[in-house]
């Protein structure tokens, strides 16, 4: 992500210990969009934040790209 490039809106986060892992949920408030990360609990917090942050802006650019194209979508 570019420093230009910023989330607009609250970003909510929930840091939640899974063993040995870190599982941080972040929620979009503007648009309801969340994604999850998993990460080693011996990582820095801010490290997780800035990593669930990206995974967040990149789903918020995907979602805004597939407004132009109703019906399209990924399938796995």
């Amino acid at each position: 992500m570019s420093p230009g490039n910023q989330i607009e809106g609250d970003v909510y986060l929930e840091f939640h210990t899974v063993g040995r892992q870190v599982k941080v949920t972040a929620i979009h408030a503007n648009t309801g969009i969340e994604v999850v990360i998993f990460g080693p609990a011996s990582t820095p917090p801010d490290s997780l934040k800035k990593l669930a942050a990206q995974k967040l802006q990149r789903r918020i650019e995907r979602e805004e790209g597939n407004q132009a194209e109703p019906g399209s979508g990924t399938f796995a």
